[in-house]
């Protein structure tokens, strides 16, 4: 039996009864039947027979309701196979949205190799980046140059300790306090719109409903668009056109965010959900697994969609001019660098059609090796991208 602590026993005490029922709620607990000055709420394991687990919940403060408490972290303690002062700190927190990404990498459980999570971290973040973006306004090839409240909803994420079964990657996205975060939960529950298939989106278009959980059903139903769309990959093996799903958060950048989830080693890997209890998500919403095979199966949809639709606007390039191509008609110049909206680090090269009047500045740069600043319209080209419809070519001599 795994004991509390005096500092545990301390925390315990100053826990309300409502934050207690809120974080039972939220673990799939049920209140089965009012007490004397308790409730008795009961939590059954899906795998495992037997008579339901069992929790003797104070609904006000008495003489004995820190003991209570602590026989409550005790048991739960024992269920989610973690200290009780990690289950304390959760249920201190505010109301928030789980993720929960399993990684299965090699080796002794509770432990993954340096390079598998470097990967799957920077996924996760893409991953949220690309539900913010959908959550503001789908599209099948979303801009890289992200709009500030993007940028912002994915500073908000928070990474807890990781828990039990393999490696375990837990991310909390917080919503807004008060009373249900100022949201009208009437008819709230439901992952999926309820409107005809061909406008079936995962977010209510309820204008009160908060970005953060907008953004965090929009996660669900994208992720789980992909899974599908890649099953339907493998079973067809071919890439479907999978744009109408984009209203549910499909997108290019989504697909690619999971491959890069599964790393180089194309691992396999699942994300599960929790929802707040303050805003609580009726419909089931089942982990989604991913296998090596569905991450190729993404990186052909991701493909698809950038060849069909990637065309993006207004993108600035930095870089210097490493060739000029005299044999086409208009003339183009190969620009070695890289662009403002992506790390720094990542340099490519890329064919910039030029106007009339950029030729003479383009040769110029050329020869004297100096730097300059492009802003054009990016589309695929190739396995790279190319920049026409050339806006600004300021030439920045040294």
């Amino acid at each position: 039996m795994t004991t509390i602590t005096d500092a545990d026993f301390e925390a315990a005490a100053a826990l309300a009864p409502e934050v207690v029922r809120r974080y039972l709620s939220g673990k799939g607990w049920n209140a089965e039947r009012d007490l004397s000055g308790a409730e008795l709420w009961e939590w059954r394991p899906h795998d495992e027979p037997g008579p339901p687990y069992e929790l003797l919940v104070p609904v006000q403060r008495r003489r004995d309701y820190a003991g209570r408490v602590a026989d409550i972290l005790e048991t739960l303690s024992v269920v989610e196979a973690r200290p009780p002062g990690d289950i304390l700190r959760e249920m201190r927190l505010p109301p928030v949205d789980w993720q929960f990404l399993r990684l299965v990498p090699p080796g002794p459980s509770g432990t993954a190799p340096l390079l598998d999570l470097v990967s799957a971290l920077t996924g996760l973040k893409d991953l949220h980046t690309a539900a913010a973006s959908s959550a503001l306004g789908p599209q099948a090839v979303q801009p890289a140059q992200k709009p500030q409240v993007v940028k912002d909803h994915v500073a908000t994420i928070r990474l807890d300790q990781t828990r039990v079964g393999s490696y375990v990657v837990a991310a909390h996205t917080p919503l807004p306090e008060g009373p249900y975060g100022g949201y009208d939960r009437s008819g709230q529950g439901s992952l999926f719109d309820r409107t005809e298939p061909a406008r079936r989106s995962p977010l209510h278009p309820e204008s009160s409903e908060p970005f953060a959980r907008r953004v965090s059903r929009m996660l669900y139903a994208g992720v789980a668009c992909a899974h599908a769309a890649a099953e339907e990959t493998l079973a067809d093996d071919s890439v479907p056109r999978v744009e109408h799903m984009s209203g549910a958060g499909l997108s290019a950048n989504l697909c690619e965010a999971l491959v890069r989830i599964a790393g180089e080693e194309r691992r396999d890997f699942s994300l599960s959900y929790a929802w707040s209890s303050e805003m609580p998500v009726e419909q089931p919403s089942p982990p989604v697994a991913f296998c090596p095979r569905h991450a190729e199966a993404l990186e052909a949809v991701a493909k698809d969609l950038r060849e069909r639709l990637g065309r993006e606007e207004g993108a600035v390039l930095h870089g210097v001019v490493t060739k000029l191509h005299r044999d086409v008609n208009p003339r183009e110049a190969t620009i070695y660098g890289s662009f403002l909206h992506e790390d720094a680090l990542r340099q490519r090269r890329v064919r910039v059609e030029l106007r009339a009047d950029d030729i003479d500045n383009a040769t110029e740069a050329w020869r004297h090796g100096w730097e300059v600043e492009v802003t054009g319209d990016l589309e695929p080209r190739g396995t790279g991208v190319r920049m026409r419809g050339v806006t600004v070519f300021a030439v920045r001599p040294e």
